[in-house]
């Protein structure tokens, strides 16, 4: 029987390791039982558990119509958390590891509307699937994909290869190709939707020039595949939270987090990126305010104040109380 939907997780085997470019390695991902696996759409990503507790969240990069595999590419961080180290030096062809279903945070428009993709480094990865979306669906688009040197751009040889090579532009920091957002825009067609993934630095810098040259929001779309660690700010203060299932209040001190506290008595709250991208432990607050971390909601979600990410956001309030 397939183990392929019968729970949140299911196995998979590693059919094939390859290095794409320094630091960065793609994992061909098949269910362990030869089943198909389940059907995903385009800027979707698995959560990955590689062991001992570690889970993370990669973006599927191959074709959505796919049934027989997952594609992911992982960059091995300098800083790594045990997460990225792990996938790169333990995980080799034949492995096996439990993924959860594809879900999407990023997908695309609807409608027959142009697209321009920004990916800048290991952020081309949804992008890849949303460009293989669209060439399928005969939908037009660009891709402008920014790496610092060549020896960095990963996928090179494939998107050289595609039917839709001729939609995308290499941008190479050190051979003076450098991405120009300011003059990609203007040759956007009217109603043109962006998507934007990589640093946070990178997304920050591409989405503000579009709001300079009149994007509304609602035509602007962004995944961060990453955060830059928050330091503890001086003068960080300790605040209360309160599970309003049974009453208890614990205090969450300067330098821990929400979900750390919580957890030490007994609290359990899903967690996967622990930095305030992937949404998993977006919970809603009931009373209080949040001092909001994360880079996962829009700017209006974090206005209501009626949820926060408890992996890094703190409090203003002394006190919320969380729907757990």
């Amino acid at each position: 029987m397939s183990t392929v939907g019968m729970s949140d997780t299911f196995a998979v085997k590693v059919a094939r390791k390859t290095c794409e470019a320094d630091g960065i390695c793609s994992y061909e991902l098949v269910s362990a039982d030869g089943t198909p696996l389940p059907p995903f759409t385009a800027g979707a990503h698995i959560d990955v558990h590689v062991g001992d507790g570690i889970v993370r969240q990669y973006s599927l990069c191959n074709a959505p119509h796919e049934t027989h595999r997952y594609l992911i590419g992982v960059l091995r961080e300098p800083a790594s958390r045990g997460g990225s180290s792990a996938m790169h030096d333990r995980i080799a062809e034949g492995a096996e590891f439990q993924v959860s279903m594809p879900r999407n945070h990023f997908g695309l428009a609807d409608g027959p509307h142009h697209s321009v993709l920004f990916a800048g480094g290991i952020g081309i990865t949804p992008l890849l699937a949303m460009a293989e979306h669209l060439h399928a669906r005969g939908l037009p688009f660009t891709l402008h994909y920014s790496v610092r040197s060549a020896a960095r751009a990963a996928f090179r040889q494939r998107l050289e290869a595609t039917p839709f090579a001729s939609c995308v532009r290499l941008h190479i920091d050190e051979e003076g190709t450098r991405l120009d957002v300011a003059a990609a825009l203007p040759d956007c067609p009217p109603g043109t939707h962006l998507y934007v993934c990589g640093p946070a630095g990178y997304i920050d810098h591409v989405l503000a020039t579009a709001r300079m040259l009149g994007w509304s929001d609602d035509r602007l779309h962004r995944e961060y595949f990453g955060a830059a660690p928050v330091a503890n700010e001086e003068g960080e203060r300790a605040f209360d939270v309160r599970v309003a299932s049974t009453g208890c209040t614990y205090t969450v001190p300067p330098g821990r987090t929400v979900v750390q506290v919580l957890a030490d008595h007994g609290v359990d709250v899903p967690v996967s990126c622990e930095q305030g991208v992937c949404g998993t432990c977006l919970t809603r607050v009931l009373d209080g305010v949040p001092e909001h971390r994360d880079l996962y909601q829009t700017e209006e979600e974090q206005a209501a104040n009626d949820q926060f990410t408890p992996c890094c956001s703190r409090a203003k309030s002394a006190l919320l109380v969380l729907d757990l």
